[in-house]
């Protein structure tokens, strides 16, 4: 039986949002300083009045736009290590090593930033769906490459990238209104399964 599993990343496999977390490791001086600067607009954001996507882009851009490709990554591997497995639920682990890899694919579909999310995709030896970080002549532009990888873009994603492959069952985990879509996409799911 051939199976394919979707993953969401933040507060599905672990057990906080890793944006704040990576962007606050990258440079804690200037995130305190963005953080608050920013403050308004989370709160419109509550209100529902302000885009989450803007927002995001927003703050990220704040902290690492005009950094280098070779700096970013070299930030994003120290923070893999300083937070794997520590930053994991025990239940998402166990199971993601118990996968039997011969019989199925494995993707992290994540609206986190490729940039910080690979090196943990690559431990799980699973493919990587994210929000995509522009960077032009290796300089990160403050922009994403296409849309933010969340609701109706990650179905969009996993099906450009599964093209006309064939699976018996796709099993999608999430823990978000975001992951909606991905639920409705798959044949099984599961809501905070490993909360």
């Amino acid at each position: 039986m051939k199976k394919l599993y979707l993953f969401d990343f933040d507060g599905t496999l672990t057990y906080k949002d890793t944006m704040f977390m990576f962007l606050k490791f990258y440079d804690p001086a200037k995130y305190s300083v963005q953080f608050l600067k920013h403050v308004p607009l989370f709160a419109l954001l509550k209100l529902k009045l302000a885009d989450a996507e803007s927002v995001k882009k927003s703050l990220i851009a704040s902290i690492l736009k005009g950094k280098s490709r070779y700096q970013i990554e070299k930030k994003a591997q120290q923070f893999f290590e300083e937070n794997y497995p520590s930053l994991f639920r025990e239940n998402a682990l166990d199971f993601i090593n118990n996968i039997d890899r011969t019989h199925t694919e494995s993707y992290i579909v994540s609206a986190s930033l490729d940039i910080w999310v690979k090196p943990f995709a690559e431990k799980f030896n699973m493919k990587l769906l994210s929000t995509q970080a522009e960077f032009k002549d290796d300089i990160f532009t403050g922009k994403f490459v296409g849309k933010n990888c969340n609701k109706e873009e990650k179905v969009n994603r996993i099906k450009l990238e599964i093209g006309d492959k064939k699976f018996d069952k796709i099993i999608a985990f999430g823990d978000t209104f975001g992951d909606k879509a991905m639920f409705k996409f798959a044949n099984e799911s599961h809501y905070r399964f490993f909360h």
